[in-house]
């Protein structure tokens, strides 16, 4: 059921644009506003012939009248980001881990029909996963700044660290992204990472995020759809119809995960079927799973879920090409058995995925009855959205120079969007400071006022 996107204050609808409101006010009212003004108090007058009145946000009515629940899991680095957005917009919301409570998960399924988190509630609307254009919509703050000098559409290692170069030559920038951190969020161990014997992806990206924070980089929660240039300004709108001017685009949206192409494969999406294990796998304790996938992601994801989940069937399309640690480490995992030269054709169930059906390359085909599959396959260039306005390769990468440059002037782009060979964090960081500079450099020699 879809709640509506205004606040419903005794009877009365104020439109999400904002409010004026004078005394005498009701007493649901006076209570509402009371509590708003203990973090929001505004100067008055803000309109001329409105003397007493107080202009107050009725999205931050709304977010404080509705009962909001957020059910996550402790790793899931969605869950935190979909808390942060509540927290920022100072939006009361109740927590439950679903990872630790039992009953409370099976609620959550109930609500959401989805064996996948972050759920969160809104009185009677459910949305699924952290649906940031709806999150903007219900209780985001529409932005009405000029244009800024730099815009970086992602937050990766790539997005993150070009902003703090960009912090750190004093440019007005701002970073547009559906999540903080990419999908080196998803990583459960990195081991390659200078300064670190081992670390989390999310622990890592927490301190990417921690960085560029402290030089007041703007980070919006949201996902661009448009670039198009306007003059000397290129001109962004994002999903949730906000627009945004700059001068000069850091391009940083990295990848997305390629799909099975197996029939049916959406309807599973959330109900058995995952693409994030760092945040599901709780939900799978005790049950049997697979992991797709023979790289690097697949058999460390293997392993963390050997220790949760009842058994692990690994589906490899040709032979394991992860790196020797990972595979001498599986080997000592007893509950794993590996499918070689193997890959998945169907996909059964009703309501929840209960089963696949493997063919290896012999012709057999082999069923195999389990709760969850995990896909580990490989990621495919989020480039769309520029696929008229910059060159792309064969492979939908964005062609960039060896500084970061693309073929339009203003345009910079860095990480595993692009055409750079080797997809590694560390990689994706040096290319988002290279952009930055060549940014910076851009904006110092070559962009001219209008």
């Amino acid at each position: 059921m879809q709640s509506t996107r205004h606040a419903r204050i005794a009877g009365r609808y104020f439109p999400c644009a904002g409010t004026i409101v004078k005394p005498p006010f009701n007493a649901v009212l006076e209570f509402c506003v009371k509590r708003l003004l203990r973090r929001y108090v505004l100067p008055t007058p803000l309109y001329s012939g409105v003397p007493a009145g107080i202009f107050i946000s009725s999205r931050l009515i709304f977010g404080m009248m509705s009962k909001v629940v957020v059910y996550s899991t402790q790793n899931c680095p969605y869950c935190r980001m979909a808390k942060a957005f509540l927290d920022k917009y100072k939006v009361p919301y109740e927590s439950i881990d679903v990872g630790a409570d039992i009953e409370a998960a099976k609620k959550m399924i109930d609500l959401s029909g989805q064996r996948g988190v972050p759920v969160i509630t809104v009185d009677d609307e459910v949305i699924v996963g952290f649906d940031s254009q709806r999150l903007n919509q219900l209780f985001g703050i529409p932005d009405t700044s000029d244009a800024f000098d730099v815009l970086i559409v992602g937050a990766g290692p790539a997005g993150l660290t070009a902003a703090v170069y960009c912090g750190r030559k004093m440019l007005n920038t701002i970073v547009l992204s559906e999540n903080i951190g990419g999908q080196a969020l998803e990583s459960w161990a990195i081991e390659n990472y200078m300064g670190y014997r081992m670390v989390t992806g999310e622990d890592l990206m927490k301190k990417f995020e921690e960085q560029a924070r402290n030089l007041n980089i703007r980070l919006e929660l949201d996902r661009v759809v448009s670039i198009a240039k306007e003059g000397n300004l290129f001109r962004v709108r994002t999903a949730s119809n906000s627009e945004g001017r700059a001068k000069a685009i850091i391009l940083t949206q990295g990848n997305r995960p390629r799909k099975l192409g197996v029939a049916n494969e959406e309807q599973y999406l959330g109900r058995g079927l995952s693409i994030c294990s760092t945040c599901d796998g709780p939900l799978y304790r005790g049950k049997r799973i697979a992991v797709v996938g023979g790289g690097n992601s697949a058999l460390q994801t293997a392993i963390e879920m050997s220790g949760i989940a009842e058994s692990v069937d690994l589906i490899v399309r040709h032979s394991l090409r992860a790196d020797p640690v990972y595979v001498e480490k599986m080997k000592t995992k007893s509950n794993i058995t590996v499918h070689t030269g193997s890959q998945i054709t169907a996909l059964r169930g009703e309501k929840f995925l209960s089963g696949i059906t493997i063919r290896d390359d012999q012709g057999i085909e082999k069923a195999i009855d389990l709760d969850g599959v995990f896909i580990e396959i490989g990621w495919l260039p989020n480039t769309d959205i520029v696929a008229d306005l910059v060159q792309l390769n064969g492979r939908k990468e964005i062609v960039v120079d060896v500084n970061g440059r693309t073929s339009v002037p203003g345009i910079f782009a860095a990480g595993d969007a692009t055409n750079v060979k080797s997809k590694q964090i560390i990689i994706a960081a040096g290319d988002g400071a290279k952009a930055a500079l060549e940014a910076y450099e851009y904006l110092m020699s070559e962009w001219k006022e209008a």
